[in-house]
């Protein structure tokens, strides 16, 4: 297998955005107002070239995203967040430049739908495209855009997903799991907290995993430390899913990659593992 990390463009977004001041409605409020901003960060999506055929996982930012007419004015958060993406940055494009077709996709696998991860949905008509349930439904229509899915009104016409359902099948720490490959080398998680419905991937290489978990957290330090962001649909689920990963990593050699964080091209490249054998976690 390989994996590649596929940055389609970069995003700023506050301080109080990317770590969470506060709690309740008072940690929204905190990253909208805020005015400190990041330093541009990565918009990752990613390609697991695989012998079962090519997995997606999340479709990155439309170069539209670049025009603030592109979403919804009225919405506060819009004024918190910021996009960079030229075309060539989406990501049919860079697939294409990586030699992968579109018929060499089996799957798009969305960790949740939030513009950022969603926003290259329109390169793959063809393709199925998994979301789960709550996602899918928490994401949708009006409410969708009022929770936050601010270009939900973009998704293609055609879109469709394929509705997973993780099974009860307990995988670490995580409750509830689901086999995307027949070989098993690939497997989603529950990892809630930033949306209801976001899953993470994991993939299986042998004497470590790569965890790919879309918004999970900013970075791998603000996971360690269990800050949760500023725009999270569930503080305490965040929280929780913090407490999971790092109890899978304390017990797999893992590489935990999140889709802005500046150090994550780095860390795929040279599988730098969040924690091996006896070692502690760092802080």
């Amino acid at each position: 297998m390989k994996i590649h990390a596929i940055q389609t463009g970069t995003v700023s977004v506050t301080r109080a955005w990317r770590e969470g001041v506060g709690h309740g409605r008072r940690r929204l409020v905190h990253a909208i107002v805020d005015h400190e901003w990041t330093h541009p960060l990565p918009i990752y999506a990613f390609a697991i070239e695989h012998p079962e055929g090519v997995i997606v996982v999340d479709t990155g930012e439309d170069a539209r995203a670049s025009q603030r007419s592109y979403f919804a004015r009225w919405h506060p958060g819009v004024r918190a967040f910021r996009e960079w993406v030229e075309p060539e940055q989406e990501i049919g494009p860079q697939l294409e430049r990586l030699g992968i077709r579109a018929g060499d996709v089996r799957w798009v696998v969305m960790t949740h739908l939030h513009t950022d991860h969603a926003g290259g949905l329109h390169h793959f008509p063809t393709n199925e495209i998994l979301v789960t349930r709550a996602e899918l439904e928490f994401a949708s229509g009006l409410r969708g855009r009022v929770r936050g899915y601010v270009a939900n009104k973009h998704w293609p016409a055609w879109f469709n997903p394929s509705v997973l359902e993780l099974e009860p099948e307990p995988l670490g720490p995580f409750p509830e799991s689901l086999r995307l490959t027949e070989a098993g080398d690939v497997m989603l998680v529950p990892v809630p907290g930033h949306t209801p419905g976001q899953i993470g991937v994991l993939v299986d290489e042998g004497d470590h995993n790569v965890f790919l978990a879309g918004d999970s957290s900013y970075t791998q330090e603000l996971m360690l430390r269990g800050k949760v962001d500023g725009v999270g649909a569930d503080e305490q689920a965040e929280r929780l899913t913090h407490e999971r990963i790092r109890a899978f990593a304390a017990a797999t050699p893992t590489v935990y990659l999140v889709a802005h964080d500046p150090d994550a091209g780095n860390r795929l490249a040279e599988r730098q593992l969040l924690h091996h054998g006896e070692k502690e976690l760092a802080a």
